[in-house]
């Protein structure tokens, strides 16, 4: 599943093409998985919107919306954001309207410039919906942002947690957007053991923590993030962070600091991986 880094990387590529753009024409499958609002409703909400912003709210890619007034074309918030979940196999793909559609597209946002956003998900785990009463509330996420977090109250996440320091990384009510490959790498990196107890981990122990999450993430959008299945950006092409895993899908290859073989096991219900000398 696309994780904080793989969310980011495409919403960047969305906004750098796509803001500033009216939407002249939505269109959606009547497939019923992906959508968490009623297609009709969203496609006769979105038809001629202008894309104001598109960013990434923990694991969702949320878009802004403006609705133009005349006679000058002015425009003024949208009580409606559209958000995008991309599940475990969705793409969101700018295309130009002549290149085929690819299979499995599930919505065809059709642009003032000629362009096409198409949501594509073959194992229709991605959901696409309207958040409402957005210039009130905007969309947000049930945890705390990991790149903006302080050090300090990063550790207070923690304080007395008795479930280990993996699943606590995982619990998208305390971090949104933390998955497994950056738990596991941020956690090597961090030197901890993943099957650590949360809450007896040191101040020290999780400001290290907090920095070595904050550095592995920022390296990981910087890099497009991780294409280990089918993890594409926003122009179909793959990310290139898998390269510099130290842990995660190398089990039984030897750790790049000490040699020792990195270990896997299952914990927290993922696929876990560690390296059993540097981690402790």
């Amino acid at each position: 599943m696309p994780e904080l880094p793989e969310v980011e990387t495409v919403a960047q590529g969305v906004h750098e093409r796509a803001h500033g753009q009216r939407i002249l024409a939505a269109e959606f499958s009547r497939a019923r998985e992906p959508f968490k609002t009623d297609p009709d409703t969203m496609a006769a909400v979105l038809t001629g919107q202008r894309i104001a912003r598109v960013h990434r709210v923990g694991k969702h890619i949320v878009f802004d919306l403006e609705t133009p007034r005349p006679p000058k074309g002015k425009a003024e918030p949208a009580d409606h954001q559209w958000i995008v979940h991309l599940g475990m196999t969705g793409r969101l793909l700018y295309s130009a309207a002549s290149v085929p559609v690819p299979p499995h597209t599930h919505g065809r946002l059709s642009l003032s410039s000629g362009h096409e956003l198409r949501f594509v998900d073959a194992r229709r785990f991605g959901r696409m919906g309207l958040h409402s009463g957005a210039r009130a509330q905007p969309f947000s996420g049930p945890g705390s942002e990991p790149l903006h977090i302080s050090p300090e109250d990063f550790a207070a996440l923690f304080r007395g947690r008795k479930l280990s320091i993996k699943a606590a990384l995982l619990n998208q009510k305390l971090l949104h957007g933390v998955g497994n490959i950056y738990a596991d790498e941020s956690l090597y990196w961090a030197g901890i053991r993943p099957t650590r107890i949360a809450g007896s981990l040191s101040r020290e122990r999780l400001l290290k923590l907090h920095a070595a999450l904050q550095q592995v993430l920022r390296k990981a959008i910087e890099l497009g993030g991780s294409s280990v299945s089918d993890y594409v950006d926003a122009d179909g092409v793959r990310g290139f962070f898998q390269l510099e895993h130290r842990v995660y899908d190398r089990a039984g290859e030897p750790c790049r600091a000490c040699a020792a073989e990195i270990r896997k096991m299952v914990h927290a219900g993922r696929g876990t991986h560690y390296c059993p000398r540097c981690q402790r």
